[in-house]
């Protein structure tokens, strides 16, 4: 169900097994969160890319035992993906993201709705 296969180079090598960790979106008055459960990453096994009204995190969990022959394995580990499209409009700045506990917790600040004068043509 997480896994899918990639047809092209974008986000790794050609048909490389990706796998998706689960993401919950949701909205505030000031904000839209999101918040990707990947535990057991450091700094430099993930990233994320804002792009338009698309956020995209990836990244990838190494096994830390590769070698071991498992009774059971329900932890993925290798390469994932995973990708939000906004449908709010956002502010160009102000953006936060910050990982603990094993959750990645992204905050993207909503545009601010704005009131635009409208001159008659009398004026």
């Amino acid at each position: 169900m997480y896994r899918e296969n990639l047809r092209d180079g974008r986000w790794g090598m050609p048909n490389e097994t990706v796998w998706s960790p689960p993401t919950d979106v949701y909205e505030t008055d000031e904000s839209v969160v999101v918040v990707v459960e990947i535990a057991g990453l450091g700094a430099g096994d993930y990233s994320v890319l804002l792009s338009g009204r698309t956020l995209m995190i990836s990244g990838e969990r190494r096994d830390p035992a590769e070698k071991l022959a498992y009774q059971q394995m329900e932890i993925r580990h290798g390469r994932f993906r995973t990708q939000v499209h906004l449908p709010w409009a956002l502010e160009p700045s102000g953006q936060q993201a910050i990982y603990a506990d094993g959750f990645l917790k992204i905050i993207l600040p909503k545009a601010q709705v704005r009131r635009v004068p409208v001159r008659t043509t009398e004026e």
